[in-house]
């Protein structure tokens, strides 16, 4: 309950890399998001969630302490916590930050480490400690972990023997003229949520709307919609052309030589399928966006 008696669902949504593209999504979705200059609380056009913004590496814990209902971050940084949440929904979509991304063990190109058994007694630097822990533990390897506060990538060989870190393409790695030895795990945005939280019907039923709608901003990403007329003699021959999501949405018209096909496909195959369809006798070809598709 908010400070108003009114029902709400405390939501954080991830400051730093992840921000922008969040806020993206929810425009998407139909949510839109306003937030001040150095305000930590955006403003959601649904009145009944009130967010907050926290850094990814935090979400998970206040969340699961209940100080918010739910959230969004990587699964790295839950599993780095700990913390005992619920996770309703993986996010990951073709778009900055959304995508997957590796924390990865990385050396100098001419370092002697070749594999997870080589850093045994070695000093290793990251952010996830205890990510890092655990995988030590699953080589058996008892190494030296040094916390690192950011910049990992500039420290082998002097300050470190290897690092753990997180890359999306391996560019900054690269550029530091370091290689991968071993991948220790993949990470996606997630929507978690308390467990509690959960339990209460009203605020489940919320958080499923929601994600509802995220899930259809997302689904509709490169795709787009396409509207036809074709002769009936040719109805075959143009659907053998189309990639359909979904099976195509065929209405016979008045004139009975003519059929309308209503459907959905990637966008980037529009520049080679359009004219296809065309030499095909399709007729009045209309291409239209899509904000969601609700599945």
């Amino acid at each position: 309950m908010s400070a108003r008696g009114k029902k709400t669902l405390k939501l954080g949504l991830p400051k730093g890399s992840l921000q922008e593209t969040t806020f993206k999504l929810f425009n998407l979705a139909g949510y839109d998001v306003q937030v001040a200059s150095r305000s930590y609380y955006p403003e959601l056009s649904d009145v009944e969630i009130e967010c907050v913004l926290i850094r990814a590496q935090e979400m998970a814990r206040y969340v699961e302490q209940g100080v918010l209902d739910a959230g969004i971050t990587g699964i790295d940084w839950t599993l780095e916590s700990r913390a005992k949440v619920k996770e309703l929904a993986d996010l990951r979509a073709p778009w900055p930050s959304y995508g997957p991304v590796r924390w990865v063990v990385a050396v100098k190109k001419n370092s002697p480490i070749k594999n997870p058994a080589d850093l045994q007694g070695k000093r290793i630097a990251t952010e996830v400690v205890g990510l890092t822990k655990r995988y030590l533990k699953q080589h058996g390897v008892t190494a030296d972990i040094e916390f690192s506060w950011g910049a990992t990538e500039v420290k082998p060989p002097l300050l470190a023997d290897a690092i753990i870190d997180v890359t999306a393409t391996g560019a900054s790695l690269r550029a530091n003229d370091l290689r991968v030895i071993d991948t220790v795990i993949e990470s996606t945005p997630r929507f978690i949520a308390n467990p509690v939280s959960c339990k209460d019907e009203w605020k489940r039923r919320k958080m499923d709307r929601l994600l509802l709608m995220l899930r259809g901003a997302i689904h509709a990403v490169g795709r787009v919609g396409l509207m036809l007329n074709a002769p009936s003699q040719s109805l075959d021959k143009v659907l053998a052309l189309l990639p359909a999501l979904e099976t195509p949405t065929i209405s016979y018209l008045s004139d009975e030589r003519w059929v309308a096909i209503n459907t959905i496909v990637e966008e980037r195959v529009v520049t080679e399928l359009v004219p296809a369809l065309s030499e095909a006798g399709a007729r009045g070809i209309v291409e239209y966006p899509l904000n969601k598709i609700i599945e």
